[in-house]
């Protein structure tokens, strides 16, 4: 049995949902690495468009989505919510377990649906070329699609780990005509210093997020696109919760909890916070954050000013983190692999308005071998977190008896992971925890800020 529930395209949202004056207080102010005082639009200008700027800073609750970013979402929008029957069968639970697919979209997860109108606010600007990061591949690929829907060049600096545990997300993101280099890299001050320090050095977000931003900022014809983290990330990213409510609408459901893996946070922000606007006003759901044990952001991190780069180029933000020049393992679920976390997130967090939790990477391949034999996707590594945590709540209603309606969002699928599942199923997957020590180091760095 397979319960699939569909929209159709005249029902992709017409506006992105902009949580801020949702949110439990003020915003905290982001500020100018090199004065230390709040950013203004000037200092944006750099490496945003004013378009983007402006969605960044906006007060206003909904924002109208450009037509022709719709006519691009429907490529893959609206995505499908699907009841997982079999997966509650496999469990034995009087849970009801539901879970929003964005593998449906052509580079295969939720990333599309920030890169599209990113590149498509860029080209209205007349930007030739943009440079970003990416650690698992999933930004990286999606906005090199972007790019070449609209006729721009795209520069990606790929985790030097994840390059080489993914090496077919690089051939992905060349196909769309990107230029993909491995970072740390000799091609920017940045990458040269770690590499002068430390020439083995495997890279993290935080270092491939410094290269871009000093590539964008370094020619005149180049803007900087994030894949997270970001206000307005997490804006373009609210089509998900948005549909997802439409659908349990036609289901005659609602979730109990709404389930998220969290890295940056563009991915939880994406399915909760239509939902977080709810609780707001006065309905009970839960909304659950999904991290791994190796970079516990909000379960182990402070709730600090922080860079959002190892090079301190980038923004200093106020958000849970475990210091900007933490180094995580390199796991599999290399997007999940960030220092810090969204300040919207992060201030939900801190106020009690949503939950955390961690898992190693070996329970969450568990988790996603039992749903690939059950549903028959195959989940991504970033997306297993929150598969995790969702059949640990179906289990928990067995043990309690109780009935509970459980949504997930399986933000991508894991078909270039397969090197990750190779080494579970023989065994070779390590379970890293990352030591409190190490966490406290890096958090006696923290900008001194306020």
């Amino acid at each position: 049995m397979n319960t699939k529930i569909m929209l159709n395209e005249d029902q992709i949202p017409k506006q992105w949902y902009n949580i801020i004056p949702d949110m439990p207080g003020p915003l905290a102010p982001v500020i100018n690495p090199r004065t230390l005082k709040p950013v203004t639009p000037e200092d944006m200008l750099a490496i945003f468009p004013l378009s983007i700027i402006e969605q960044e800073m906006s007060p206003q609750r909904w924002i109208d989505i450009p037509d022709e970013v719709r006519e691009i979402y429907k490529l893959w929008r609206p995505s499908p919510l699907y009841r997982a029957h079999r997966l509650e069968q496999a469990l034995g639970t009087p849970a009801k377990i539901y879970y929003k697919y964005e593998g449906v979209s052509p580079a295969g997860s939720h990333k599309p649906n920030s890169a599209i109108p990113q590149a498509w606010y860029n080209k209205q600007a007349g930007i030739r070329r943009l440079a970003t990061e990416t650690g698992a591949g999933q930004w990286g690929s999606s906005l090199a699609l972007a790019c070449s829907m609209f006729g721009l060049e795209c520069t990606v600096y790929m985790v030097k780990v994840s390059c080489s545990q993914k090496p077919y997300r690089k051939s992905m993101m060349q196909l769309w005509g990107a230029n993909v280099i491995p970072s740390p890299s000799e091609f920017t001050n940045a990458g040269r210093a770690i590499l002068a320090h430390d020439p083995d050095n495997m890279g993290s977000l935080g270092i491939a997020i410094s290269e871009a931003v000093e590539d964008a900022a370094s020619h005149a014809d180049t803007n900087y696109a994030l894949g997270s983290v970001l206000n307005h990330v997490c804006l373009h990213q609210t089509v998900i919760g948005q549909e997802a409510k439409e659908q349990m609408k036609i289901a005659g459901d609602y979730p109990d909890v709404v389930i998220a893996c969290c890295g940056g946070g563009s991915n939880f922000a994406g399915l909760t916070f239509p939902f977080i606007a709810d609780r707001a006003a006065g309905k009970k759901v839960r909304c659950l954050a999904v991290e791994p044990a190796s970079c516990p952001t909000l379960t182990k991190g402070i709730y600090a000013f922080d860079y959002g780069d190892t090079a301190k180029m980038a923004p200093i933000s106020m958000m849970y983190t475990l210091g900007h020049d933490f180094m995580p393992p390199g796991i599999h679920a290399g997007g999940l692999r960030y220092h810090g976390d969204s300040p919207l997130v992060s201030q939900l967090y801190h106020a009690g308005e949503i939950e955390a939790k961690s898992y190693k990477q070996n329970a969450c391949f568990e988790g996603a071998v039992l749903f690939a034999r059950s549903e028959g996707i195959v989940p991504a590594p970033e997306s297993s977190h929150a598969l995790r945590a969702a059949i640990d709540e179906a289990v928990l209603a067995k043990e309690e008896g109780k009935e509970k309606t459980i949504l997930f969002g399986l933000s991508g699928h894991g078909q270039l992971d397969m090197g990750a599942y190779d080494a579970y199923l023989s065994g070779a997957l390590e379970d890293y925890e990352y030591p409190e020590e190490k966490i406290r180091e890096a958090l006696e760095r923290l900008p001194k800020v306020g």
